[in-house]
């Protein structure tokens, strides 16, 4: 795993790059908040292919999980990826609504994940 370091308007913001899969369960989520937090970042971008499946499929509530953790610690997160392919009304919805906050951002580009961290 690395991360790579962006800064904008003295805004730090982490961007987990990495061949595996990151986030596996809630617990690595939260692992993975821990260790971002305590690197003095705030704000972290993470690509969709490293989180599993099951984080998409919301009656595992492990997206619950992991994101309530995130809003709980006010570290705001931006997901990268192409969220067209879920056909779930539910998730559709979900990534709706947390575009909406943007504390939660599902977005489709790195560009658009630092323009929506760095404000």
């Amino acid at each position: 795993m690395e991360i790579k370091k962006h800064e904008i308007n003295s805004i730090k913001i982490a961007e987990i790059i990495s061949n595996e899969m990151i986030i596996i369960s809630a617990q690595d989520g939260l692992d993975l908040l821990g260790n971002m937090y305590y690197q003095d970042f705030d704000k972290i971008i993470i690509y969709e292919e490293n989180i599993t499946s099951e984080f998409f499929d919301l009656k595992t509530k492990i997206a619950g999980e992991i994101l309530q953790k995130f809003s709980n610690y006010r570290v705001r997160l931006a997901i990268i990826g192409d969220f067209s392919k879920y056909e779930s009304k539910s998730i559709k919805d979900f990534i709706f609504e947390s575009n909406k906050t943007r504390h939660i951002n599902f977005v489709e580009t790195l560009t658009e994940a630092l323009n929506r961290l760095s404000k």
